[in-house]
């Protein structure tokens, strides 16, 4: 009985005599229709308004012009005199309506869709404008009944058109129901199935926004019960969106929906054209980006660029073999902490560059061939300490530099050193984390990097926890002078690949430098171990002091030197302009973005991208190959990775023919992979 009374308010409202203003209603048990106009009386050649008005039963809804997973929107016909036209039917913002596992787009309760329509020129006033309007709808609970009817209006014509104040409140709720011009800039793209929209404007902070959604004015453009993670910085607004099944049109419009924390919602036309996924965080949370930082910290412990830091945490953990547990917990501690406050001291800069207005991203010191070179030095350094020619810190030193024997500053910079050679590489989940940060504000970016110091000092802080773990090691004893001296050459090594990135970044000029100034770096080294031997002192020490200024004082030579050209097995030079023209040509393209300090990168291209089934597959379909180099730093490149939410290379991207987004490969490469990618696409 209850229930009952809404539909008998219904129809009782039918019942009344509708004025002037008002067609005749049609009725039912599940909703009451009518047409309203918002004046009285019209004008000679003037616009003038009128609307259909639904008012449904509770538990009944209609729906917007993308109805979302079922349904169709409501449709109006005008029969008009000669010389009036009608322009199309406005929909309000719609809202979400869930149906078991689909969800709808519509409307429920009221709903008024205005449309505009204009008297002939050549009407007289005293004269009457009869206007009819067939209209249909779908209205649905359980079931969807299709529902239909048919108005008249009859409007006087005078000289100057008369509001109805009537009705002057219905069509206010009409128009502020209405979505409004965006003031936002909108991009919208995305990869695979994964995609995003984000809006940027003035007033869109953290904690203004309780929520947001976006409506697609194409049909199954997006997979509508998929949830919509919002992140929120300064002055951008971004939702994950998952693809539906819809061909990607050239131009995405829709409508999004923001409501503030005092619970008003607006409501936005959008419209952009669909490119790559815009940079973000992919839709993570913050302790999911910490999450998958701290995973990606842990398995960077087994990634190439850290086997020679290895080398000094061997020996580090041999030494603490029998040690008190103090001092296990202390160089645990110490090591953490280097790791760590390192960690945080790359995405503070990072932080930094962005704030200035430059572009940087994960690795961004390789891409200076200085920095590689003193980082070679500081290897081949490491390297003569673990061998014996010099000494610091003590007759058993892992090479730790500053350690002493009874202080832990050695392990503090082994973390410390252990993330300067991990930059160049990338492991899984550190896109996705190194993403998320970028995005967020400074405190929680700075979150995340801490979470991926954390993950990559784990192995290394268990012996904090658990310091009994340091006994399984042997105890100290001469082996240990063995496995130190031996422990050099992976030292030897990395300072050798560093001097082979040079080659890359600034040719044999640049190989020659970084070799002379090792020399000096070599005779440092032997004359400081000389002079401690036989107590030389201040001499051995100033001439050691000497010769690193001599290797200094080559860097500028190799900041200026010119890069090599790009091999030509490595395709053509990627370019914006190239790849735009390859495209309209409509030729696939395959974009690898690389550098030469990218040991994954180098992985993937020895194993997937440069092997002979490969380039003849790509040969065969005619492929264009375009390549990056960031070996030395660019921002068009940098400016894409961040487009593609990433903060470092690799990255791979596959442009079918077409105008298509592109497809978004993984860090890791096989090729079968690369095989099935390209034989599916074209």
């Amino acid at each position: 009985m209850v229930r009952s009374l809404p539909l008998l308010a219904l129809l009782l409202c039918s019942a009344l005599p509708a004025g002037a203003a008002e067609a005749p209603r049609v009725t039912s048990p599940r909703a009451s229709v009518t047409i309203i106009t918002e004046d009285a009386a019209i004008a000679p050649g003037r616009p003038f308004r009128l609307a259909l008005q639904q008012d449904l039963a509770p538990g009944w809804h209609t729906y917007w012009t993308n109805p979302g997973d079922a349904g169709s929107p409501p449709e109006v016909h005008f029969t008009l005199p000669e010389g009036a036209s009608a322009g199309p039917l406005q929909f309000p913002a719609p809202h979400r309506i869930p149906y078991g596992p689909l969800l709808n787009f519509g409307y429920e309760g009221r709903a008024i869709f205005p449309v505009t329509l204009t008297a002939p020129a050549d009407a007289r006033p005293g004269e009457s404008l009869t206007i009819t309007a067939e209209a249909s709808w779908l209205v649905c609970e359980r079931v969807c009944i299709p529902e239909e009817g048919r108005f008249t209006l009859t409007l006087p014509v005078e000289a100057a058109a008369r509001p109805a104040p009537e009705m002057a409140a219905r069509f206010a709720e009409a128009d502020a129901a209405m979505p409004r011009e965006a003031p936002f800039q909108t991009r919208i793209g995305f990869n695979g199935p994964a995609g995003a929209i984000e809006v940027a404007g003035p007033g869109l902070a953290p904690g203004a926004v309780r929520e947001a959604f976006f409506f697609p004015a194409t049909e199954q453009l997006i997979d509508n019960p998929a949830p919509q993670p919002m992140t929120l910085r300064d002055g951008a607004l971004r939702l994950a969106l998952t693809r539906g099944t819809a061909e990607l049109p050239e131009r995405v419009e829709g409508i999004v929906t923001i409501t503030d924390t005092q619970g008003v919602r607006g409501a936005y036309l959008v419209s952009a054209t669909p490119g790559p996924v815009p940079a973000g965080t992919a839709g993570l949370a913050l302790w999911q980006a910490m999450l998958f930082a701290a995973l990606g910290g842990l398995i960077l412990n087994l990634m190439p660029c850290v086997f020679p830091i290895l080398a000094m945490k061997a020996l580090s953990l041999a030494r603490l073999s029998g040690a008190a547990r103090g001092e296990i917990r202390a160089h645990a501690a110490s090591y953490t902490a280097g790791v760590v406050l390192s960690f945080m001291a790359v995405g503070g800069a990072l932080l930094g560059l962005r704030l200035a207005g430059g572009v940087a991203g994960w690795g961004f010191q390789f891409t200076s061939p200085v920095f590689v070179a003193c980082m070679a030095w500081l290897m081949l350094a490491v390297g003569l300490n673990l061998s014996g020619v010099y000494q610091l810190g003590g007759p058993v030193s892992a090479g730790q530099g500053l350690a002493g024997r009874g202080g832990h500053a050695g392990s503090f910079f082994t973390g410390a050193l252990a993330v300067l050679v991990a930059t160049p590489c990338t492991a899984p989940f550190m896109a996705a984390a190194l993403g998320a940060a970028m995005a967020m504000p400074p405190v929680a970016m700075l979150s995340v990097f801490a979470a991926m110091g954390l993950g990559m000092a784990l192995p290394y802080a268990l012996l904090g926890v658990a310091p009994g773990i340091a006994r399984v090691f042997p105890r100290p004893g001469p082996w240990m002078e063995r496995l130190k001296q031996g422990l050099a050459f992976p030292m030897y090594g990395a300072a050798a690949w560093l001097v082979w990135v040079l080659a890359e970044q600034s040719g044999a000029t640049g190989v020659l430098a970084a070799l002379v100034g090792a020399v000096l770096v070599g005779f440092a080294a032997w004359v400081l171990g000389v002079a401690q031997q036989s107590g030389g002192g201040w001499i051995g020490r100033g001439l050691a002091l000497l010769a690193l200024a001599g290797a200094v004082a080559l860097l500028p030579r190799l900041a200026a030197a010119p890069p090599p050209e790009l091999p030509a097995a490595a395709g053509e030079a990627w370019s914006a302009e190239r790849l735009a023209a390859l495209r309209a040509e409509g030729t696939p393209v395959f974009v690898n973005l690389t550098a030469a300090w990218c040991i994954s990168c180098k992985v993937n291209e020895r194993l997937a991208l440069d092997t002979a089934a490969t380039q003849a597959a790509f040969a065969a379909r005619g492929v264009a190959r375009l390549t990056g180099d960031w070996t030395r730093g660019d921002p068009a490149i940098t400016t894409v990775l961040r487009e593609h939410g990433r903060e470092g290379v690799p990255l791979y991207l596959f442009y079918p023919a077409g105008q298509g987004a592109p497809v978004v490969l993984p860090q890791i490469l096989t090729e079968g992979m690369l095989l099935r990618l390209v034989g599916a696409a074209t």
